[in-house]
């Protein structure tokens, strides 16, 4: 059940790093794989096992913190890249099927620990208040309505130079644009979508610079457009506006209009009978307006990257990583390795391919033994943890 999966990891850290990383990065594949066993942090892991936890903690610290970035982003482009593949040089039909997409959020992560990193105050969705935590931006891609992480970053603080959130998506992006080509990816071909805190024309600006053309934004409220000489604001033609059912390609009463912003300048809107989101119209920043079903085809699977972080919360239990200094990077690696290795047995076994994430892995958990397991596939390397 887990030797191709856990291969592929090792095989891909032997090509793209060191050797002299080879004890630290099996104790992340212990820790990842200890998450199938209801093991979410060293210590917890260290009590299952029979071992120290120690020794796990020391070789963590190894890790340089260039070096957990670095790896967090090969395995994350390299996991991405290898099943974009297997899509991207298909039919115009499948690659459509396959609604491929990047999705752009953010996610707090409350904390109470005084010595944790990027830990301020941030704006919770979730909590619907202001709260002391650290926040986390995301760049996913949707494949398939398969979720594969791309960059995540930590937000130490806001309003500081070169470290506002417009600004770090910018410089997230150019890495991944630069690591996709090396792959043979061209990820500018693929639409983004973006939450309303995102909305301005110098980033649009900026995203039209990088290469992409599709650009899709939830809005606000209060910002103003002109349609055929008049002029509201978005909640004002929310009232004004009758919406249509049955639209080709929508699922929902929605009606799409062509507009201009003091701000923006033209752009596309597409108003829509929201359900269970408070949005309720979303912004074209495309290079050529699209049509409203291409926004709606577009903007529909942006809910799974809010799936992703409750995945991540809940399931794979991020909060309880309490790692200080530079192990907040090196506890992320290791949720995230988890989460690619659960995604991986998932796509590629029948027996399980029809279960949810988190029936899943708690049917590995009945079904095999965590020392069992890791005595099979890692030939006494946790031997060498003592």
């Amino acid at each position: 059940m887990f030797q191709k999966e856990l291969t592929w990891f090792f095989v891909t850290f032997s090509e793209r790093f060191r050797q002299g990383t080879q004890e630290a990065f099996e104790v992340v594949m212990f820790l990842a794989l200890g998450h199938f066993f209801g093991c979410y942090n060293p210590k917890q892991f260290a009590e299952h096992a029979g071992i120290p936890h120690q020794t796990l903690y020391k070789r963590l610290k190894s890790l340089s913190l260039y070096m957990l970035k670095r790896m967090l982003l090969e395995f994350m482009v390299a996991q991405a890249a290898e099943h974009l593949r297997s899509v991207v040089g298909k039919s115009a039909a499948t690659v459509s099927r396959a609604n491929i997409g990047l999705r752009v959020d953010n996610s707090v992560i409350d904390r109470v620990g005084r010595l944790l990193r990027c830990r301020w105050s941030w704006y919770s969705g979730r909590f619907k208040k202001v709260l002391k935590g650290q926040d986390l931006l995301g760049i996913v891609v949707t494949v398939g309505g398969v979720v594969f992480p791309l960059h995540l970053v930590f937000c130490s603080k806001q309003g500081r130079a070169n470290t506002d959130k417009p600004s770090l998506l910018l410089s997230m992006l150019s890495q991944l644009k630069e690591a996709f080509q090396r792959e043979g990816i061209d990820i500018t071909a693929f639409p983004i979508t973006l939450d309303s805190w995102f909305v301005s024309q110098p980033l649009r600006e900026e995203l039209l610079k990088l290469g992409f053309t599709k650009i899709i934004l939830a809005g606000k409220g209060n910002y103003v457009f002109t349609v055929d000489g008049e002029k509201r604001n978005a909640s004002q033609w929310k009232k004004h506006l009758s919406l249509t059912h049955g639209l080709w390609g929508i699922e929902v009463a929605a009606k799409r209009m062509v507009a201009t912003s003091p701000t923006f300048g033209k752009v596309g809107l597409l108003f829509y009978q929201k359900s269970t989101t408070r949005n309720y119209y979303l912004i074209d920043f495309s290079k050529n307006l699209l049509r409203g079903a291409e926004i709606w085809h577009i903007w529909k699977q942006h809910s799974l990257i809010e799936a992703f972080w409750k995945l991540l919360k809940s399931t794979f239990k991020i909060k309880e990583m309490r790692l200080q200094g530079d192990g907040l990077y090196a506890g992320l690696l290791i949720k995230i390795v988890a989460y690619l290795l659960a995604i991986n047995i998932k796509m590629k076994n029948r027996t399980v391919s029809n279960s949810p994430l988190p029936t899943m892995l708690r049917t590995l958990a009945r079904t095999y033994d965590l020392r069992q397991v890791l005595d099979e596939h890692f030939h006494g390397a946790l031997a060498t943890t003592y």
